[in-house]
């Protein structure tokens, strides 16, 4: 038995490994798995990110989310051979325990937890704000004391205190800073602090986690009827949108460009996150060989036709550049005066988040499990309800995980993480099929296998047919990437993608903090605007939580912005190489290259948040994994 670092479990020993100690219920079949991936991928991104990203690349965005679709699925083809060949609970860690040993399946492991508490903490206060804004329209509402996370009010509130002091009334302060101040300045006192918390986001964890606690059946009938409310809403939303669709508002179908459709690369793909999470339910399937690649499918497919169609419909009924909203699908009904069909909307997105927050919970506690099977973790983590036959006390270690946070923390301090643990999932699940295949000629016997293209002929094709289109089409990016060229800052196309609350708070801002150079500047806040530095002008958007455009200008850091890019760069040629070399599989290489380079995308502050929970994850696993390890007992 191997004892190093990077000690492989033998593929052979896994599923009898987990048969003879522990047993779960097994059921869910095909539909209830679909049901899985539909609930976990239609949330956020059908009922927030799909008018970002259509305002962005116009009706011509239904382009990327057909390659997001695409990308998603060379991951999903290799997550549903390893799903066939290994099924059990553990998903991407279990997969990489086999091909590239216990440290980097620990590294993935924790990375996976960090993924799923990360999303269900987003989930929840996102799922707090859409719930309170409902209520609100039926003339209820929630203190705003209950339903704002400590640091916005206390931050707001020393912002708002500041901008008074100024001589700024309470009248004339921005929409965010009076909310918070009055949550802060009404909240209920412990001493001298102030007791503002999500209580909304801490119900909903609370209730999903007592659901996932008594049992999978029960899981699955909530998930089941959640996609049937959010579907038949969809449905309903796309049969009534067709009735005011006006092609003319197609056209131009590609505005801005082939850049304008890959703008929101990172968003949509958000949009996509979570199939993976259904593998973690292997052991609780009637038939995973055959069910889990199929589930998993069925979903990406379901929901990519969903985000096109609906995609269509929006641009038709609306101009493009009108969908720049948190809430795109209320906004555009709420335009055509169909309030009823609004509310309808409103209402849905709360069910579509629980769903989200439900698969995400389902999926966390089965990975402290299968860590805790292998020695990891301590047993505790294993042990399973002698009733409902689950993970209970990784359960409610989730539980509180997500619950917590979710409290206390903004939705802008939790997001930028989401991302970087599923990628990182991803490209290991790809890289460690190629891994087995061509280390193991004996696999276990799968009803799966990834479709065999020989990436020697076909790889080399593909890129350089993607080089010449790029070159062809985005001359001037390829010299700026190749050459440090900077590049200025459109201020008037900033200011035009910001809505009017954005400009008012921009202004204010400018006017109270900076009011000499606001004055310098004419009282414009064009002027201003193009008067700051890169780092000021950063700040000033920061400060209000408004997203710049990601054309602005380069400073001296430009080439070590353009760090990630290099390394993917340098991942491609040694990728090509093998690929010749080898022969290897093409839909996992290039599952590995699109995950690479959407990880290349992510801004440098999430990958050091990245790097200080692996740290933390890697302090753990040497001071009690390593030596607890079933492989290192039986070595």
């Amino acid at each position: 038995m191997p004892s190093g670092l990077f000690r492989k479990k033998p593929i052979h020993s896994v599923k009898i490994d987990h048969d003879e100690e522990h047993h779960l219920h097994k059921v869910l079949n095909v539909r209830d798995l679909t049901a899985l991936g539909i609930a976990a991928i239609v949330g956020a991104g059908i009922f927030s990110t799909i008018g970002t990203a259509a305002y962005e690349g116009g009706p011509g965005v239904i382009f990327l989310f057909i390659f997001t679709a695409i990308a998603c699925s060379f991951a999903a083809f290799c997550y549903a051979e390893f799903a066939s060949i290994l099924p059990v609970a553990g998903s991407a860690y279990t997969y990489a325990y086999v091909s590239f040993g216990e440290l980097v399946a620990w590294i993935i492991g924790w990375a996976l937890i960090m993924e799923y508490s990360v999303g269900n903490i987003t989930v929840a206060i996102s799922w707090s704000d859409y719930l309170c804004g409902f209520l609100s329209n039926l003339n209820i509402h929630v203190p705003l004391w209950m339903q704002m996370d400590w640091f916005t009010a206390h931050q707001g509130f020393e912002e708002a205190s500041t901008m008074m002091q100024s001589g700024s009334p309470v009248s004339g302060l921005p929409e965010n800073l009076r909310d918070a101040l009055e949550a802060y300045n009404t909240a209920p006192r412990l001493g001298s602090f102030h007791l503002v918390a999500d209580l909304p986001a801490l119900l909903i964890i609370v209730l999903i986690t007592w659901l996932v606690y008594i049992g999978i059946r029960e899981s699955r009938n909530a998930s089941n009827m959640m996609v049937l409310v959010k579907l038949s809403v969809v449905l309903l939303v796309i049969l009534v949108g067709a009735f005011y669709v006006n092609s003319d508002h197609w056209s131009p179908f590609v505005p801005n460009g082939v850049g304008g459709i890959l703008k929101d690369v990172s968003a949509v793909f958000f949009a996509y996150i979570g199939f993976d999470a259904i593998s973690t339910t292997a052991e609780e399937c009637q038939n995973p060989q055959r069910d889990l690649p199929r589930g998993m499918m069925f979903s990406i497919i379901i929901c990519t036709a969903l985000y096109v169609i609906v995609a269509l419909v929006l641009t038709g009924m609306v101009s493009y550049k009108e969908l720049n909203v948190g809430d795109p699908l209320a906004h555009v009904f709420e335009k055509l005066h169909l309030t009823w069909l609004s509310g309808i909307v409103a209402l849905s997105a709360i069910f579509a988040m629980a769903s989200v927050l439900l698969v995400f919970q389902i999926g966390q506690p089965r990975i402290w499990m299968s860590m805790s099977r292998d020695g990891l973790l301590p047993s505790v983590f294993s042990r399973l309800h002698p009733r409902f036959k689950t993970p209970s006390f990784s359960t409610i270690v989730t539980g509180m995980v997500v619950a917590i946070p979710a409290l206390f923390l903004n939705l802008t301090t939790v997001t930028d993480l989401c991302s970087i643990g599923t990628l990182f999932a991803f490209v290991l699940v790809c890289g460690g099929l190629l891994i087995i295949h061509h280390r193991h000629s004996d696999l276990p016997a799968s009803r799966y296998r990834t479709p065999y293209i020989n990436a020697r002929y076909f790889l080399p094709v593909i890129i350089a047919t993607i080089s010449f289109g790029i070159y062809r089409y985005e001359p001037d990016a390829v010299q700026r990437f190749l050459s440090n060229q900077k590049e200025i800052i459109d201020v008037d196309e900033v200011i035009r993608q910001c809505d009017s609350t954005q400009v008012q708070n921009l202004s204010n801002f400018s006017m109270y903090y900076h009011g000499k150079e606001w004055v310098a500047a004419g009282g414009s806040l064009q002027s201003y605007l193009k008067s700051l530095s890169t780092e000021e002008f950063k700040k000033t958007f920061k400060k209000y939580g408004i997203s710049y455009p990601s054309r602005m200008a380069y400073d001296a850091n430009l080439f070590y912005n353009k760090i990630p890019m290099w390394i993917w760069l340098c991942c491609l040629a040694v990728m090509l190489v093998l690929s010749i070399v080898y022969g290897l599989s093409l839909i996992p290489v290039l599952g590995v290259l699109c995950c690479l380079y959407m990880m290349a995308q992510i801004p440098l502050h999430n990958w050091i948040g990245f790097s200080v929970w692996l740290i933390v994850g890697l302090v753990i696993y040497f001071s009690y994994g390593w030596r607890n390890s079933r492989l290192s007992k039986s070595a």
